[in-house]
């Protein structure tokens, strides 16, 4: 544009001095000159503001673009945050439940000896069944040899073994009593305390939770001494450790036969109410 004013200037001025333009025509070129600057100043203006508007829109796009960039960055932190907190939930949920099924089984097993005891005592004392009720006199004493678990009045040295090993059983010391029911076994065979000293060593594995080694101890009651009073309560506990070990198919085989060959007995009840928990 500056080149084109400068050309028309020449133009004037050439025509100036060689006599071929009218001071009237000057007039009107300068006129047309100073027209044409003015266009080219306004022009110019316009677009340096256009320059200034886009450096404004560039700068606030910039700076738009910086506050999403930070809220992008706080928003993965919250959501990071959130994520390390239901993961800790999770965990503490699971830990919760892990207790309560810990304590559940616990409450369980205490409910599995309770009825056990109190299904012994009532074998013990010719409370479970018909026969055992046959055993208790009148004021409660035993006849025709019955309730073997408590030794006579006069004890002879198969007496007081026995009443020992029996003695830390009750105690809780099954180890020992285990030793000493062995060690009766060895020293008193074939007597009226065998069948009972055999099935207190499968109660010592039992209680000591080695339900293995219990149903072995179980099965010599029942093989070795078909006819005692423990064969029962021994198929029974067989039972009861099979479940505890995690074979239910074999747990509930046996105790179906505690309640087919031992029928109205409280080892029956309790058999029964194993095989509903079991469904």
């Amino acid at each position: 544009m500056k080149r084109f004013l400068k050309l028309i200037l020449l133009a004037a001025l050439t025509a100036f001095f060689c006599g071929c333009a009218t001071t009237s025509d000057l007039k009107k070129l300068s006129g047309q000159v100073q027209d044409n600057e003015k266009q080219t100043d306004q022009r110019l203006k316009k677009q340096q503001e256009d320059i200034d508007h886009l450096n404004e829109s560039m700068a606030s796009l910039h700076k738009s673009q910086a506050d999403v960039g930070v809220e992008m960055m706080s928003l993965k932190d919250y959501l990071q945050e959130m994520q390390g907190l239901n993961d800790k939930q999770r965990k503490d949920i699971a830990a919760r439940l892990s207790k309560k099924d810990d304590e559940i089984k616990e409450l369980k097993e205490k409910q599995d000896r309770l009825i056990l005891r109190i299904g012994f005592l009532e074998t013990y004392l010719g409370l479970g069944d018909k026969d055992s009720r046959n055993d208790v006199g009148e004021k409660g004493k035993p006849v025709n040899g019955a309730a073997k678990d408590t030794p006579p009045k006069v004890f002879s040295d198969k007496d007081q073994a026995y009443a020992a090993a029996y003695d830390l059983f009750k105690e809780g010391s099954y180890d020992k009593a285990r030793a000493q029911f062995q060690d009766f076994l060895k020293n008193f065979a074939n007597t009226e305390y065998s069948d009972n000293a055999q099935f207190w060593i499968g109660e010592c594995y039992y209680f000591e939770g080695n339900y293995e080694q219990a149903i072995l101890e179980y099965d010599k009651v029942t093989k070795n001494y078909p006819n005692g009073d423990k064969v029962a309560l021994a198929l029974l506990k067989q039972g009861l450790s099979f479940v505890n070990m995690g074979d239910k198919v074999s747990g509930r085989l046996i105790l179906q036969q505690v309640i087919k060959n031992y029928p109205n007995t409280s080892q029956a009840r309790v058999a029964r109410s194993k095989l509903l928990e079991l469904k």
